[in-house]
């Protein structure tokens, strides 16, 4: 026979992280107003967050941001870069010196920018900006109205040896065949050869070979110069004295292969796979000529080959593995660019963070990432696992049958009593009850869980969900000499 005898409570009290340098924003532990907050207490612009978060002097409604005037999303026109983006809150476009409209204005209306023998489906500020960096004319024709159709404009224009009289001998300019048709400097309507370089001898113009090269605006390769400046074909050691490469017009397709970049030989460059032409340097110069295919693809700070272009995710400068939360840390997006690793911080605190997909291709493997807004808000103002774990709405993870942020945010301690508030929330008590025999043995009856190391890390775990809460190691890797819980019978 067995009679209740006497029970223990077990109870786990957490403290902020026993290793803490960088903090952040609390929650409340019951249900609180949501309010639209123009500029939130961590900086954060047009936010649905509770009311505690939005500080009294930054503009709020209780209504969601989109139902306001000052968060309403709308286009927003950048003048100084002639781009337009769709969706930004009002207030975020003037901050960032743009001007703000609730449908597309007239400056977001697109055509086709000519560069070169290239084209962008842009605006005309946009054309203009792009024209002025690649040393070019402004081209550009509003009458096309898709992508499509501006790509394939400059794709079927002719080009080839356009050959008209000048001072009684016959010169030559490499152009497309309806400039050639509308009069080469003052002289009136060339003869146009289609794919003909300036250079063949069948031509008879004054234009010859040379050893030199040339970077040419709109294209990536580096190219042979005739003695006309003509841009030739791409630049190519083995050709240079080949009457036959300096006839015609050989497609970069079909010119040298360029390898790995660097090429002192070939001039064959492709942005996409991380080269473009560029002045020589010391001790980096081609065979001939003062240009070379430079190599843009870097090697990143673990040592790992990266693309041109190509983005990644770490938790810190230097650190690999983005998924760790620990106290101070950071997220951060790498990128390649131009032959350099540049590191862009995403929000302080957490508040960001960095997102990434990998896209293989023929080339290989190549990544992309992005700062995004942590949206931990309201985590544990839901109770209901599917409205937790809608990743449209916010980014939380159902774990102990509670509902947690993904990203736990960081905490300030320095502020006070505010960020202990926090960490009490994972406060936990567990009544254990025992049964005692007539012989004076005791046996667990009920919550015998509770007498586990599993329910102990369990606690832990939920602990450290709700921010810099309990035994943690901060962003260097030092977990500091304190436990960060107590743990009482």
């Amino acid at each position: 026979m067995r009679y209740k005898d006497k029970m223990y409570k077990i109870g786990a009290v957490f403290l902020l992280s026993a290793v803490i340098l960088i903090f952040a924003i609390s929650f409340g532990s019951a249900v609180e107003a949501s309010v639209c907050c123009a500029k939130t207490i961590d900086g954060l612009s047009c936010q649905n967050v509770p009311q505690s978060q939005c500080p009294s002097g930054s503009q709020q409604a209780p209504t969601s941001c989109e139902s306001t005037s000052f968060c309403k999303p709308g286009v927003c026109y950048s003048p100084n870069e002639g781009t337009c983006l769709d969706n930004v809150p009002r207030d975020v476009c003037n901050v960032n010196n743009g001007t703000w409209s609730e449908t597309s204005p007239a400056q977001c209306s697109l055509g086709c920018c000519v560069l070169g023998d290239q084209a962008a489906f842009v605006s005309l500020v946009r054309c203009k900006k792009l024209s002025g960096f690649l040393g070019l004319e402004t081209n550009f024709n509003n009458k096309i109205t898709n992508e499509v159709q501006c790509v394939l404009s400059v794709q079927n224009q002719d080009k080839g040896a356009c050959v008209y009289e000048k001072e009684f001998e016959n010169a030559c300019l490499f152009t497309t065949k309806a400039n050639c048709d509308s009069g080469i400097d003052g002289t009136g309507k060339g003869t146009f050869y289609k794919d003909k370089l300036c250079t063949d001898p069948e031509l008879n113009t004054i234009c010859g070979k040379t050893d030199e090269t040339t970077c040419v605006p709109g294209k990536e390769g580096v190219y042979f110069v005739d003695t006309c400046g003509n841009p030739a074909n791409i630049y190519d050691a083995s050709k240079i004295n080949d009457d036959a490469y300096w006839k015609n017009v050989v497609r970069p397709e079909e010119s040298c292969n360029l390898g790995t970049g660097n090429s002192k030989s070939c001039g064959n460059c492709n942005y996409l796979k991380g080269t473009v032409c560029r002045q020589s340097e010391t001790g980096n110069r081609a065979n001939y000529g003062d240009n070379i295919c430079t190599n843009l693809n870097c090697v990143d700070s673990a040592g790992k080959a990266r693309k041109h272009g190509e983005s990644w995710c770490a938790n810190d400068v230097g650190k690999k593995d983005s998924s760790k939360n620990n106290v101070g840390s950071r997220f951060f997006r790498h990128l390649c660019l131009n032959g350099e690793e540049v590191v862009e911080a995403c929000e302080d605190f957490r508040q960001e963070e960095c997102i990434e997909d990998k896209l293989v291709t023929s080339e290989g493997e190549f990544s992309q990432a992005a700062c995004r807004v942590n949206r931990w808000q309201d985590c544990t103002s839901q109770t209901d696992q599917t409205d937790c774990s809608n990743s449209d709405r916010r980014d939380c993870a159902w774990i102990n049958n509670i509902c947690l942020p993904k990203n736990p945010p960081g905490l300030k301690f320095w502020e006070g009593q505010e960020t202990q508030q926090i960490c009490a929330q994972a406060n936990a008590q567990c009544v254990v009850k025992f049964e005692k025999g007539i012989f004076g043995d005791e046996e667990c009856s009920e919550n015998c869980e509770c007498l586990t190391d599993s329910w102990l890390n369990e606690q832990i775990s939920t602990c450290n969900a709700l921010g810099d809460c309990g035994p943690n190691t901060n962003w260097v890797g030092s977990a500091g000499n304190k436990a960060g819980y107590t743990l009482t019978k």
